[in-house]
């Protein structure tokens, strides 16, 4: 499988080494990138070294770019006038087959080239792929151009287009397999498969789904009485940690009376009258004697006068 990579990094030169070959215009190093020229027109440049087969992709990054003809060549002949052209103008990704100089699009990605996109074209048998930064934009199935080894690139003279880091090399559709080393008897999927099984290392008796295992029980480490729900639990009370001299209910408390907020005046319990008795209150002096005494002549309150 052959393969073919350069990275352009050497001095600013006209002669671009042994690895190419200028089929049409200028091209030069710059900067440690590949410069189309500026002289205007279409310009070709392919590598030296043909591919092995026809089954093979080409890529190239995008440096700079502006709204002029630029891309990548797959499955070309030497001159490159034949082959399968992807490319940029500014506003879109075109893949073009091209037979004896006539180019025919065959698919289209609407995006124009930015910076730093990497371009890759592929021919695999009749499908043909372009690339932009490692994601398929178009995969088209064309046979125009069955067979052609030279890659290259294609561009318009402009001094806004650079390219940097070119690769290409054979594409494998398949690998041979080699005989299997082993082989094994086919099982049914409705089956079993059989193996040998090596010794167990632990054996158990298999227990039923229902019913009881046995096991032995280590010996108890303590015993508590069972405490029946409607009974009492006694239990060891500690010795009281303070005491209180008990105080007898009866006896006295005092306590300090505030201002009355409201006094009532007082009310006579009996009032008496009638000829030659003074009218007075109960329970008031009148004259040298108390209420409820006789006058002279001596007579007994509430009696009847001769």
């Amino acid at each position: 499988m052959a393969s073919f990579t350069d990275d352009f990094n050497r001095p600013d030169s006209t002669d671009l080494g042994a690895g190419w070959v200028q089929v049409s215009g200028f091209w030069s190093i710059a900067s440690n990138q590949l410069s189309p020229g500026s002289d205007g027109g279409t310009i070709i440049l392919r590598a030296a070294g043909p591919m092995d087969s026809s089954d093979h992709s080409a890529q190239v990054t995008i440096a700079a770019t502006t709204a002029a003809s630029h891309g990548v060549w797959c499955r070309g002949n030497s001159n490159i006038s034949s082959g399968y052209l992807w490319r940029n103008d500014g506003s879109e990704w075109t893949l073009f087959s091209v037979v004896s100089g006539t180019f025919t699009s065959i698919g289209s990605y609407a995006a124009a080239a930015a910076p730093g996109d990497v371009a890759k074209v592929q021919a695999v048998g009749s499908t043909i792929k372009g690339f932009v930064n490692g994601v398929e934009r178009v995969s088209v199935v064309n046979s125009a151009v069955v067979s052609g080894t030279s890659v290259g690139l294609r561009s318009t003279s402009s001094a806004a287009i650079r390219f940097d880091d070119f690769a290409a090399g054979d594409v494998t559709a398949g690998v041979a397999l080699g005989v299997a080393a082993e082989v094994g008897a086919p099982q049914s999927l409705a089956s079993s498969k059989a193996a040998v099984l090596g010794a167990s290392l632990e054996a158990g008796a298999a227990q039923p789904l229902v019913g009881a295992k046995a096991a032995a029980l280590p010996t108890v480490t303590a015993v508590e009485t069972a405490q029946a729900l409607t009974a009492s639990t006694s239990r060891g009370l500690s010795v009281a940690a303070t005491s209180e001299t008990a105080q007898p209910l009866a006896g006295t408390k005092t306590a300090t009376l505030g201002v009355a907020v409201e006094t009532s005046t007082a009310r006579p319990l009996t009032t008496a009258g009638g000829d030659g008795i003074d009218t007075v209150a109960a329970g008031t002096p009148h004259s040298l004697w108390a209420a409820g005494r006789s006058r002279a002549p001596a007579w007994t309150a509430g009696t009847p006068r001769m």
